[in-house]
């Protein structure tokens, strides 16, 4: 049955958040793509005419009809929401019945569609409860609402002025000209360029949410952008982040905690508010509705760039999602920020989105008229799954990389050959030598790396089930080290203390901060009687106690410390010391990149040896065969 657009009553209007903020063209773009993807539209082509002040969104979704066109320009007028109960669940990216009034306002709005819910086969279906179903009237207005669609011009104050038939395609045409041609101040913040750089990242930012969308951006006749649609955020990301490949990314879903689950709340009204008011904490209880019972499934979409891969000079592809729509949410980008501390470099920053889909009842939209800045019932809940997802995507196993590609033929040949064998194809599904899941890593075990060389007494060479990996043995030490004393900053008294000289007063400020407070032992000299645990035996443990007394907060002296102390290139090491140092690098939180942001091993995959040296599956073929 077609959705019926109607007047919110005032009760709902009142706890509604302030208006539609239209300020700009993009603004406009925003509001009415967010429309066609509520209509269900998988193809939108958005046209710009930024001279002319002149916007057009054109889509494939269910349309409308005559009777919801006369009135969709009016104020607060909406088929998402009907009463307050609504609020609580919100699962629309529009709610609040008020775009196509506010540009009915600031412009001449028109609006073609055609219904593609009201047809030949409805004019069936529903025949029985006609008026007279035999009357052939009925039957004509059945056919033309299905083979053409309405054209409505809207007053300023969103009354339809002009009604007329067109042929149109099932979906929806939204025209707005002379757009803020009586608001004249709203013309003189953006230039054309400007306007179109900022309605393609608005595209850019829906159509990440929204990957099955197919995208077009023209300017004029022009057209200036695509977006291909495809199953995933991953594969979309690339087609506007530039230097960005699809090698670069790594993908990751996860199904999260069911509200129920979460909360943990009694069952009883009267029992949770006892509770509560004994605990302190706090809770909305969202307002039950029968019809419309609150979804418990959730889940969290991860994209991530490799931080030896890719990193960007501007946090702008640090993005949060909620529900199909990307939000400012401080405290989760910062929870990004800092899972990804010390693993890009220097004045870098990653490249991370995080689509969360969550329960409506979770959520807070009406924090911000535009709709941009959500508020979490329980954000200490989701920074903590945040964290833990991009821990997962960083860490080296075989659940985030690539299975080696085996061609289907060979893959059939080999399962067929395992039935009657003691061997296993699968890789990395082998159980620990307890027979069972290992108890410190539950959900991500390690990868079968062997060491079997050293080369230049610098790079460990080790074998992969897909081929080759050079590892470098400082900075992958010193991840290592960086990690433990992020975990625990140790200090160790000496019996005899470290003589430190021509210190300032803000390198003794340093060392007091670090908790290395120091003493005068003569003229221009001082005494350090504790010092981190890993430079206490160290030769030149003078110099890195000077070292650190110009660096100005803990995790610089930590690396510091951990730079100093790792394993240093042309040393030696036996198979075993290797292999134990690749099993201590797999299970740090950030494998990928030492703490100063460089790569710490180059894989060779094998299907990239077969290219190189040209070796074919094909049997005989390089016999003439």
């Amino acid at each position: 049955m077609p959705v019926t657009i109607q007047t919110l009553p005032a009760e709902v209007i009142n706890l509604i958040a302030a208006g539609e903020v239209i300020d700009s063209i993009a603004a406009a773009v925003r509001e009415l793509v967010e429309n066609s993807l509520d209509a269900g539209a998988t193809r939108i082509v958005v046209s710009v005419w930024p001279e002319q002040w002149r916007v057009q969104v054109a889509d494939n979704g269910t349309g409308m009809d005559l009777e919801n066109l006369q009135q969709a320009a009016s104020p607060h007028s909406t088929s998402k929401i009907t009463t307050e109960a609504d609020l609580y669940k919100i699962t629309t990216l529009g709610f609040r019945g008020e775009a196509l009034h506010s540009l009915a306002q600031l412009g001449c709005l028109e609006v073609l569609s055609r219904s593609n819910d009201l047809g030949l086969g409805d004019f069936w279906k529903n025949r029985e409860s006609a008026p007279n179903p035999a009357n052939s009237s009925f039957k004509k207005e059945a056919v033309k609402n299905a083979r053409s669609g309405w054209r409505v011009v809207y007053s300023r104050t969103g009354v339809a002025v002009e009604v007329e038939t067109v042929a149109i395609a099932p979906g929806t045409v939204v025209t707005v000209s002379d757009l803020f041609g009586n608001w004249p101040v709203r013309r003189t913040f953006l230039t054309p360029a400007q306007q179109m750089r900022s309605i393609q990242s608005i595209i850019q930012q829906i159509a990440i949410c929204h990957p099955h969308v197919n995208w077009q951006l023209r300017q004029g006749n022009t057209a200036c952008f695509y977006v291909t649609p495809s199953s995933t955020a991953e594969q979309i990301l690339p087609q506007f982040v530039r230097g960005v490949r699809a090698s670069d990314l790594q993908y990751l879903k996860l199904d999260l905690p069911s509200v129920s689950e979460k909360n943990k709340l009694p069952d009883s009204f009267a029992q949770a508010q006892l509770f509560l008011s004994k605990t302190g904490a706090s809770y909305q209880f969202p307002i039950p509705d029968a019809q419309f019972p609150i979804p418990n499934s959730q889940s969290l979409e991860l994209v991530i760039g490799l931080p030896d891969r890719c990193h960007r000079r501007r946090p702008d592809w640090v993005k949060v999602a909620v529900n199909r729509r990307v939000v400012r949410s401080p405290e989760l980008e910062q929870t990004i920020l800092s899972a990804f501390a010390r693993t890009c470099p220097r004045d870098r920053y990653p490249v991370c989105f995080v689509h969360l889909q969550i329960s409506p009842s979770e959520i807070d939209w009406n924090r911000h008229p535009a709709k941009a800045e959500i508020y979490l019932h329980d954000p200490s809940f989701w920074q903590a799954q945040v964290s833990a997802a991009i821990d997962r995507a960083l860490h080296l196993n075989d659940e985030v990389l690539p299975a080696p590609h085996i061609p289907d033929r060979v893959g059939q040949l080999l399962k067929a050959s395992e039935q009657k064998s003691a061997y296993s194809v699968g890789i990395g599904d082998r159980p620990n030598d307890e027979g069972g899941e290992d108890p410190k890593n539950p959900k991500i075990g390690l990868m079968e790396l062997r060491a079997i060389a050293q080369v230049h007494n610098t790079y460990i060479v080790a074998e992969h089930s897909s081929g080759m990996w050079l590892i470098e043995q400082h900075i992958a030490h010193e991840r290592v080290l960086y990690e433990k004393l992020c975990a625990a900053w140790q200090l160790k008294h000496l019996e005899k203390p470290v003589i430190l000289s021509q210190l300032s007063a803000l390198q003794i400020e340093n060392l007091s901060r670090l908790g290395l407070e120091v003493e005068i032992f003569g003229e221009q000299l001082w005494a350090a009687r504790e010092v981190p645990e890993l430079l206490a035996d160290r030769d030149d443990c003078a110099a890195a106690l000077f070292e650190l007394s110009k660096v100005a907060d803990l995790q610089a002296a930590q690396v510091a410390t951990a730079c100093r102390s790792a394993i240093r290139n042309g040393t030696s090491l036996s198979l075993l010391q290797m292999q134990n140092l690749l099993n201590e690098w797999q299970q740090t939180r950030n494998p990928r990149t030492c703490p100063h942001g460089r790569p710490i091993y180059f894989a060779l995959e094998e299907s990239t040896l077969a290219r190189i040296f040209r070796r074919s599956w094909v049997i005989g073929k390089s016999h003439g065969i």
